[in-house]
């Protein structure tokens, strides 16, 4: 319903943050991290929502980067997450560590999180990491053959670097395009993820 919200902050609280808008002010909920980053009250900003629906309850998720939104949204598209365990996470991941995670099987990185369990951490491994299974598969049966021919020969940590950017929702095609200003052979896997994010961003 919301992509953005662009006023100036009225206050701040652990937990949530007031932007005002053409006289309406907005409680967005965020992490602890984003809300230390956000800024002081009085100045302007932009924040990512995400409209958040439930039963019970109609509240405003707010992030300070499109890649924060999308891995909230994965987040809470795994069964046993919860909205704020999601923001508990993002307090204390970064997407780019969060992708990278997933792709190695990593529970151990996710256990270490306030909140998340073993048992949560194999399920967002998981149903997370078939997401990405069922989306590559759609891009290849979508390319032609000549196309395919013309795929850009990867090494394995490029190939993992473009996994992990696509885990966040980003498309293979504006990966690998991004990825050829880019020069791979210094970087290690999360460097490459970086730099791909500050470019798709």
């Amino acid at each position: 319903m919301y992509q953005y919200i662009k006023g100036s902050i009225e206050g701040k609280a652990n937990n949530y943050v007031v932007i005002e808008t053409y006289g309406i002010g907005y409680k967005i909920f965020m992490s602890e991290t984003a809300i230390e980053k956000i800024g002081e009250i009085g100045e302007q900003v932009k924040v990512y929502t995400h409209y958040h629906v439930r039963e019970d309850d109609i509240s405003l998720y707010g992030f300070l980067t499109n890649e924060e939104l999308r891995m909230f949204e994965l987040l809470i598209s795994v069964s046993g997450v919860g909205a704020k365990s999601a923001l508990v996470m993002l307090s204390n991941i970064a997407p780019s560590s969060f992708a990278l995670a997933i792709l190695a099987n990593d529970t151990s990185k996710l256990v270490k999180i306030q909140g998340i369990g073993a048992k949560t951490a194999a399920r967002i491994i998981l149903e997370l990491k078939d997401k990405l299974k069922t989306e590559q598969a759609v891009t290849t049966n979508a390319k032609s053959n000549e196309e395919i021919k013309e795929a850009i020969d990867y090494d394995d940590k490029v190939t993992e670097a473009i996994s992990a950017l696509q885990v966040l929702g980003y498309n293979r095609k504006e990966i690998e395009k991004a990825f050829e200003k880019v020069d791979k052979e210094k970087l290690s896997v999360e460097d490459l993820i970086r730099k791909g994010l500050t470019l798709l961003s």
